[in-house]
């Protein structure tokens, strides 16, 4: 009976996830990394862009209401030694540190909400709403949200920005996964 009540949980929470991540399409119709100065908690650049992490960041925040930048901070201040130093800073960063797609993967992995990836991916493990992570050629990290709509040949569609705005497409084998994660509710 738990196990029927989690499972419902999470498969309402992936689509909550979705739902959220798909209104972005449409609205965020640009890409730009630039660093900002956010309101804390709860700061967003406008909608109309953003960057990859910004359509996880949104998802999570309207859907859950988890807000990854006081999660993300609060998290670092305590543990900075843990997070990638990738950036060169010597302290925490509540405008940018959870923009960033390294240290979003140390959050999720830190709180458990991360499953293995092997060399062989198996799509069917792969929920709506589950995050993933990957390498976009030649080293450059990328977040997409896994949607609840599949590819002819079967592999859920993923709605990203990785550039030009947020799109739902079938972009999920197009490069090399490096994390896989599901919230938890």
């Amino acid at each position: 009976m738990i196990f029927v009540m989690c499972g419902f949980v999470l498969a309402e929470s992936g689509a909550k996830i979705v739902e959220e991540a798909r209104k972005q399409v449409g609205v965020t119709k640009s890409y730009d990394g630039s660093y900002v100065s956010l309101k804390y908690p709860g700061g967003d650049v406008g909608r109309e862009t953003g960057v990859c992490t910004d359509v996880v960041i949104r998802a999570l925040r309207d859907a859950l209401k988890k807000d990854l930048q006081k999660l993300v901070h609060e998290d670092m201040k305590g543990n900075f030694s843990k997070y990638p130093k990738n950036w060169g800073l010597k302290g925490t960063d509540k405008n940018i540190d959870h923009r960033r797609v390294p240290n979003l993967m140390t959050y999720f992995k830190r709180h458990h909400l991360s499953f293995e990836v092997g060399d062989e991916v198996d799509f069917s493990k792969f929920k709506a709403g589950d995050l993933v992570t990957c390498t976009v050629p030649p080293n450059l990290p990328h977040i997409m949200v896994v949607s609840d709509k599949k590819s002819a040949s079967g592999v859920p569609l993923v709605i990203h920005n990785i550039g030009g705005g947020a799109k739902e497409e079938d972009r999920l084998e197009d490069f090399p996964i490096t994390g896989h994660y599901r919230w938890k509710e």
